[in-house]
């Protein structure tokens, strides 16, 4: 699964804008890559969180799928995005609810500005550290579906 599934599936992760919808599709697609990889179905009514053990005892620690959507895409952001994301459109937003940009699941994820973490990018050891830290403890859904 790592070798092919996932990096098809990561292919330009980076540029997505996550929202809880987008992360309740990412843990579905690695549950069902999970239960093909185990061969394990739906009808044989085990838990995601029986497979999850179970593929923990098959192939060991791994990180999960949107774990690594949130890494690759904060340390995307201290890169090339960087100088793109630094200019400066004319015009301003919408009115009423906005919709979720990009910068605003860095900002999310970092508890910093956007400024303030392209700052903290220039310094690669603490842009390492910031991304480490941003992604180690994966946010699960606890809705269980089945």
């Amino acid at each position: 699964m790592r070798s092919l599934v996932m990096s098809i599936f990561l292919y330009a992760c980076e540029s997505w804008t996550l929202t809880a919808d987008t992360q309740r599709r990412v843990q579905a697609m690695e549950m069902r890559c999970l239960r093909k990889l185990l061969g394990i179905t739906y009808r044989d009514h085990i838990s995601n969180e029986e497979v999850r053990n179970r593929t923990l005892q098959a192939i060991g620690p791994h990180e999960d799928l949107f774990t690594a959507v949130k890494r690759r895409k904060l340390k995307w952001s201290s890169g090339l995005a960087k100088t793109i994301l630094q200019g400066t459109v004319q015009g301003g937003r919408r009115r009423g609810r906005q919709k979720k940009r990009w910068e605003d699941n860095i900002q999310e994820w970092t508890g910093m500005t956007l400024g303030a973490a392209m700052r903290k990018a220039e310094g690669r050891e603490e842009w390492k550290e910031l991304v480490a830290k941003s992604s180690v403890a994966p946010q699960r859904s606890t809705k269980t579906t089945e």
